[in-house]
């Protein structure tokens, strides 16, 4: 066993943060362990780990040629030039259903993409995902790898964004499968997890609240630690 020490910065990172827009992202260094979705698309960014995942995904399925990326992170200016572009263009009503406020955005954060159906004419704020043929393949595998479908219109009095059915993040296995099989969105998860820790599969979760800076903790190599943007920190690790 290590020990490492989490500060008050550690609240602000990890694969599990929660961002909307009560959540703002707070002020980051540069998003680090970003990489190309692949070759030819060398401007979609996506964390790294995250896009393995997603690559084996479509690998799985067999789906590269009918699925691409549309839009992955973006920086704090791109998505307030893209949402000052929209509220030009198609108004504010739109704009603030589909569009998220400036460091309001998983797409900030790396770990968020919008994927569409390969075809002639792709919407970039609204591409076509829909719930059948390969789409729904992908989407009914992707909690085995990690991410889920982020914008159900069934959650949208929590998430307080239209369904978006294009858009996925990347928040990690298991946590991906807890969230599905309970019908959980990302912010039910988050407050779901301060009730205590329990198991699931052969994995320990633990909510651990910010106290103080340079508290300890205890890990090992299946250890993973991610900040929620809160206020604590959710200690993953697989039970031997």
């Amino acid at each position: 066993m290590n020990k490492i020490k989490l500060t008050k910065k550690d609240i602000y990172q990890g694969n599990l943060i929660l961002v909307n827009s009560k959540n703002l992202l707070k002020e980051q260094d540069e998003v680090k362990d970003l990489e190309p979705f692949n070759y030819e698309f060398p401007n979609i960014l996506l964390n790294k780990e995250a896009n393995e995942h997603l690559q084996d995904a479509l690998k799985e399925i067999e789906a590269y040629s009918k699925i691409v990326p549309v839009s992955g992170y973006r920086s704090l200016k791109e998505q307030q030039d893209l949402f000052n572009t929209s509220l030009k263009e198609n108004g504010r009503e739109f704009t603030y259903s589909y569009v998220a406020l400036p460091n309001a955005s998983e797409h900030q954060t790396g770990l968020a993409i919008d994927l569409g159906l390969n075809q002639d004419n792709i919407d970039f704020i609204r591409p076509s995902f829909p719930y059948e043929g390969i789409c729904q393949e992908f989407r009914e595998i992707a909690p085995k790898y990690g991410f889920v479908e982020r914008y159900l219109k069934v959650k949208q009095n929590i998430t307080l964004i239209d369904a978006e059915e294009w858009h996925f993040r990347y928040v990690g296995y298991p946590h991906s499968e807890i969230m599905v099989a309970n019908d959980f969105c990302l912010e039910e998860y988050i407050a779901f997890l301060k009730k205590g820790p329990f198991n699931y599969k052969d994995y320990e979760i633990t909510y651990l609240p910010y106290k103080k800076d340079n508290i300890e903790v205890e890990i090992d190599e299946t250890t993973r630690i991610s900040g929620n943007n809160q206020d604590g920190f959710i200690i993953t690790k697989k039970v031997k």
